[in-house]
């Protein structure tokens, strides 16, 4: 099954976010030293100092990219420029926007994954996202009986190979995705109950007031977004 494909619109310059909408924003991480530099121009000290102890450059040049995209994509909403933007931090890490933003209602969840980042942004509702790019991995199956529900291992288990990557990514960004916009931890994954087939979408099974939807944002990624309540409108924004 793949996930249903959604149209990656070029954003308006006066991107407005009413009360009921979700954004979206893909963004590509792999950028010219140019743009680059622009971008690491509007990160604070401490995410200036946070990308230089990546030790491989191509990491730290995309968590420039990915950072400073997000800078400056919350710096629309809020009409700001992007290094004016300020994040305050829950227990686990998890960025919030500053306290002098809570009247704006913002908020925001980030996810990258190789060359690719997510962005999602509502306003006055919880949200998390999750991102991952699809590849074997050699301990997939004890992955899946640590962090899956039974019924969820049993599943990826009962697969041909070469279907196993798709479905334990999809179960792996539903679930991380809720613990994303609540800011748990991923030692919470197996209490997540997802339900999803090869061919039928995923529901979020544990939580009956929050809403789930997969994404499929280029070939081979998973990605899923948790949003907290019903009735929101989704837009896709290329950024």
């Amino acid at each position: 099954m793949t996930a249903p494909k959604y149209l990656w619109l070029p954003a308006p310059t006066n991107v407005t976010l009413l009360p009921n909408d979700v954004h979206i924003w893909r963004i590509h991480l792999d950028l010219p030293e140019p743009t680059l530099e622009n971008l690491a121009a509007t990160l604070s000290d401490d995410e200036s100092a946070r990308a230089q102890r990546f030790y491989f450059q191509e990491h730290r040049q995309r968590f420039i990219a990915g950072r400073g995209s997000l800078r400056a994509i919350l710096g629309r909403y809020l009409a700001i420029a992007p290094q004016e933007v300020q994040f305050d931090y829950e227990a686990r890490g998890k960025p919030f926007l500053a306290h002098e933003f809570a009247d704006s209602g913002l908020a925001f969840n980030l996810s990258h994954s190789q060359d690719l980042a997510l962005c999602a942004v509502s306003k006055n509702r919880q949200i998390g996202i999750d991102l991952e790019y699809i590849r074997p991995m050699s301990d997939l199956e004890s992955l899946a009986q640590r962090f899956f529900l039974p019924r969820e291992y049993d599943l990826v288990r009962s697969l041909p190979p070469e279907q196993r990557p798709g479905v334990f990514f999809r179960f792996w960004t539903c679930k991380e995705a809720y613990l994303k916009a609540t800011g748990e931890g991923i030692a919470q994954l197996e209490k997540i109950e997802v339900s999803l087939t090869p061919s039928e979408p995923a529901k979020l099974q544990t939580f009956k007031d929050w809403s789930l939807l997969e994404l499929e944002p280029a070939d081979n990624y998973a990605a899923a977004v948790a949003v907290g309540g019903f009735g929101w409108d989704l837009k896709c924004w290329q950024y």
